[in-house]
Order: C-alpha cells, then sequence, then structure tokens
C-alpha cells in the first residue's frame, strides 16, 4: 500500500467518554487522544470524525456543537450520522455511507484509509465494507466488543487491535506508509 491518507475516528469510547453519549460541552479526551490526533496529522495524514449521534435526533445536541468540538480537537472533518436508532438511513454505522461521502468531498481512495473505533459490530463491518484498514481499540465498547459481543461481527478481523488511541495511532504509523513518508 502506498500513501495512507485518511484516519477515521470513532468519538464515543475511542477518543474520550464513556462508550455512552455524554454532550460535547462535556465531553473529555482520553489521556494521550489529544497527541495522537497531533501525531496523525503531523504524518500529513487528514484526521475525520466518523460517528453515529442519535441523540441529535431527539434534540439533545445539535450536529454544530459536535462539529465545533472536533474542529477544537483539530480534526479535519466530522462525519456525523444524527438520524435515531430505528430510522433507516445510508450513513449510520455499521453502513458505511459516512465514509463514502468523505472520500466523494475529499477524493479519497479509502483503501488508503482506516478507521479506528471501539465498537466492533458498528465500526469494523463499515470499514471492512470499502476495504479500510481497521483497528480495533479496548477502550469504551472495546473489550466487550472482543468478548460477549464478537458473535455479532465475528466474520470480520480486526487488523490490529490497541489497548487505547495512541497504541493504535503507534501501530498504524509503524505498520503502514503514508503520504509524508
Amino acid at each position: 500500500m502506498t500513501g495512507m491518507q485518511a484516519v477515521f475516528l470513532d468519538r464515543d469510547g475511542t477518543i474520550g467518554g464513556t462508550g455512552h453519549f455524554i454532550h460535547p460541552k462535556h465531553f473529555r479526551l482520553y489521556e494521550g487522544a489529544q497527541e495522537a490526533i497531533f501525531q496523525l496529522k503531523e504524518a500529513g495524514l487528514k484526521v475525520f470524525a466518523f460517528t453515529n449521534q442519535h441523540r441529535i435526533s431527539r434534540g439533545e445536541a445539535t450536529i454544530e456543537e459536535f462539529t465545533k468540538q472536533f474542529q477544537q480537537f483539530g480534526f479535519d472533518d466530522a462525519f456525523i450520522c444524527p438520524h435515531g436508532i430505528n430510522e433507516d438511513c445510508e450513513c449510520k454505522k455499521p453502513k458505511p455511507g459516512m465514509l463514502f461521502e468523505a472520500a466523494r468531498k475529499y477524493g479519497l481512495d479509502l483503501t488508503k484509509c482506516a478507521v479506528i473505533g471501539d465498537v466492533g459490530e458498528a465500526d469494523m463491518p463499515a470499514a471492512h465494507r470499502v476495504g479500510a484498514i481497521k483497528i480495533l481499540v479496548r477502550t469504551g465498547w472495546g473489550e466487550s466488543s472482543l468478548k460477549e459481543y464478537r458473535h455479532k461481527w465475528e466474520d470480520i478481523e480486526p487488523d490490529y487491535i490497541a489497548n487505547n488511541l495512541g497504541d493504535a495511532v503507534n501501530w498504524l504509523l509503524n505498520h503502514h506508509s503514508w503520504k509524508g513518508k
């Protein structure tokens, strides 16, 4: 593979929080997460948020509040599914709609991108469907994704299982070429 282009990061349970919804004004990054985001950017990679946020459909937060938060963290853009749990849309993970939207907007080859997330049954299938590198972090829902929920995505193998975002980023930058290399 030549020229890694972008990394898609899930929010809740991957970069911070608890794995459950936390309003952007109360959300906090995990220790080392901000440095990991900067590492990706310093390597010349685009960094995109890639998150299901059904609470937007309930009026508990706005896309603008999430977008502003991601900008403050240094993300290049945010791809957010605002739809309710029972709404049928093309963007809600495990569907790859947000990845396709980013590819169209930024001219990406998704096989030269990586997805880092904590939910095996949502993040990993979306990445798998587009041929992206799949990294599961053990934070948030990651540990339970590997144990009690593994049967829901048993046909998909992550490329790497990381302890946290920093571990995922170090593995990615050490095992794959990217534009800045």
